[in-house]
């Protein structure tokens, strides 16, 4: 099959990622190890509920918003696909979306569960593939056990755990969270990752160190603070939080964002949480590490924090793939309860119930565990979370006094403009007594403004899902079914052939001889290029582990459509006809082209120029 390596060649010059470097050089039988030890179903049903529905297993999908369920999993091809976002691909590309992992990490952690035996690849794979940032993940490990010695052990360390004793950390807590402590001096990073034959370059690149402002050299980028180690979600050191032991601004430092580190992509203490978030299916989501620390001594084991910056859609996506409901437990202050509310909409978008906690006014969290302890913090602010409809009817009537009339005018208005939208009859009812009784006004009064409230909005918004989520439910604005696209008949037809093509060797060395590369759609010629170069290597028939040759999102997603759709059975009729409408399509777009070249020619009175056109027509039509 030469034809089909140079194809496959072809198909790495469009700038699709090849098999070795995007697999790290990892061996063909721990790959195939992984996928035949981890069973689709079994790796999606972890984070997704599934339902069987005839062949398909179905279920709402952890990648996207949606009420209708569009995420579909086939158990007999090992593969997944949501046709509202397009995700799709087998079970070691489930774990690399929903976990965030690389595709080695992702082979690594699946081999890891199943016991599956590396033998030499894990070393190889590190030192080839990613040096610099091996070097720089080493450097931030040996970092953070050096700020934690310091602390523990070094009279430099000394008030800074005096400081953490009186705020409630116990050794256990120390140890576990490897807090640690910089030292009020210029030089003991520095010449730390010096002596172990650090580059100072890429340690400063990294975010370990700091360029000197005059001068040459470098100096330690935290110093006299008490230091958070940051881990992502597979628990490897990326970076440090650092907060001021004495006065000074700011009151927290964190490393700047590298190659390892992102905030908006990273939650504080997901690695410890996420076992528990998993099987609880909900989340608690904090706003500083000391509250995230002092909740986890308190037996709350699922909380999390942004990484001092706004919640991002990423974030919510995350923890998305892991639960259901986030409990938001942030500062009993103004200022918390206004992030609350800013946060609402991200997490619902994401398809998250929410929850708030409710800390009393002026406390944190980490204030409330030390006066009154875990078990009231779990059973009076964790258990007794109130909803976001709920916490925004009380946030509102702080801003008003109710025992003034016009208080308790401006707080009704208000109210129903958060209670009018609710689609839940029962909910509106339950929420219109209550305000009914705060603002002493007869309740039936109040169901006819918000009812009214209701025909205003349903008018300004249509029909329909909320259009401001991103839900995927097939519908218009208008409230119209949408129509599918529908496509042209040589782009049905390739992806007909790749859909033999994958369950068929013999089908695909039948198109490579009769078609080759002569796909209209490049997407297209690439797939049909890596199933030659596949069926090349001797290989059979199996759609998950093609898939894992292909390591490029856009051609995993588009493998994963062609492989769900209903394509008739293959017949040597039936695949010349598909390969007929392919080969037409090019000389179709030419024929087109000349027949408008030709009326253009008449157009300008060029009847030379137009009987040569039409000679030329009619070679095109034999054709």
């Amino acid at each position: 099959m030469n034809n089909g390596i140079e194809l496959y060649l072809r198909a790495k010059e469009m700038k699709v990622v090849n098999m070795s470097a995007g697999q790290g050089n990892i061996p063909d039988d721990i790959i195939e190890s992984v996928l035949q030890h981890h069973d689709i179903v079994d790796t999606v049903s972890k984070y997704v509920h599934l339902t069987k529905q005839g062949k398909y297993m179905k279920g709402l999908c952890p990648f996207h918003s949606e009420k209708t369920p569009s995420f579909t999993v086939t158990p007999d091809r090992q593969i997944f696909y949501c046709y509202g976002c397009g995700a799709g691909g087998n079970a070691i590309k489930f774990m690399m979306e929903i976990e965030g992992l690389s595709f080695p990490e992702a082979v690594r952690t699946m081999a890891e569960e199943s016991h599956i035996p590396l033998g030499e690849w894990q070393g190889r794979e590190s030192t080839h593939q990613h040096p610099e940032l091996d070097r720089l993940l080493q450097a931030y490990e040996l970092t953070s056990k050096m700020y934690h010695f310091l602390l523990k052990n070094t009279e430099h360390g000394k008030p800074a755990m005096e400081y953490l004793r009186s705020r409630g950390f116990t050794d256990k807590i120390i140890d576990q969270f490897q807090i640690g402590y910089a030292p009020n001096r210029w030089d003991t990073i520095v010449q730390f990752l010096e002596k172990r034959s650090f580059d100072p370059v890429e340690m400063e690149k990294g975010g370990l160190i700091s360029p000197r402002h005059e001068g040459v050299g470098y100096v330690d980028r935290f110093r006299d603070r008490i230091m958070f180690p940051i881990w992502n979600r597979n628990g490897k050191v990326i970076a440090f939080a650092g907060r001021i032991l004495g006065e000074g601004q700011p009151k927290y430092l964190n490393s700047p964002e590298t190659k390892l580190f992102n905030k908006s992509r990273t939650l504080y203490n997901l690695h410890h949480a996420k076992n528990s978030i998993r099987k609880l299916r909900q989340s608690v989501l904090f706003e500083g590490y000391g509250d995230v620390i002092s909740a986890w001594e308190a037996g709350v084991q699922n909380g999390v924090a942004a990484m001092g910056t706004a919640l991002t859609e990423h974030h919510a996506t995350m923890l998305k793939g892991l639960c259901d409901e986030v409990i938001i437990c942030y500062d009993g202050d103004r200022a918390g309860q206004a992030a609350a509310l800013k946060n609402f909409p991200l997490l619902e978008n994401a398809g998250l119930h929410v929850k708030v906690a409710l800390v009393s006014d002026g406390m944190d969290p980490d204030d409330f565990i030390r006066q009154y302890g875990g078990e009231r913090f779990q059973r009076q602010i964790i258990e007794s979370a109130v909803s976001t409809v709920k916490f925004k009817l009380i946030y509102l009537k702080k801003n008003h006094i109710l025992q003034e009339e016009e208080g308790r005018i401006a707080y009704s208005r208000e109210a129903l403009n958060v209670i009018a939208p609710l689609s839940s009859p029962t909910e509106r009812e339950v929420y219109l007594r209550e305000v009914s009784a705060e603002v002493k006004v007869d309740f039936e009064t109040l169901k006819q403004e918000c009812n009214l409230l209701r025909q205003s909005l349903q008018k300004k918004q249509g029909f329909g899902d909320n259009n401001e989520n991103r839900w995927n439910n097939g519908r218009h604005k208008n409230g119209q079914i949408a129509k599918p696209n529908v496509m042209p008949a040589y782009h049905v037809a390739e992806r007909r052939l790749l859909h033999w093509m994958m369950q068929d060797a013999e089908t695909a060395q039948y198109v490579e001889k009769h078609l080759g590369d002569a796909f209209n759609i490049e997407d297209h010629a690439a797939i049909a290029a890596y199933l030659y170069a596949y069926y090349a290597q001797g290989k059979l028939p199996d759609t998950s582990r093609f898939i894992s040759s292909l390591q490029d999102d856009r051609l995993e997603k588009t493998v994963s459509s062609i492989m769900m759709m209903d394509a008739p059975d293959v017949s040597p009729h039936v695949l010349d006809d598909c390969i007929q409408q392919v080969c037409k399509f090019p000389l179709q777009k030419q024929l087109d082209l000349k027949r408008e070249e030709m009326r253009a020619a008449e157009r300008s009175g060029d009847a030379l120029r137009a009987a040569q056109i039409v000679i030329e027509i009619i070679a095109l039509e034999r054709q």
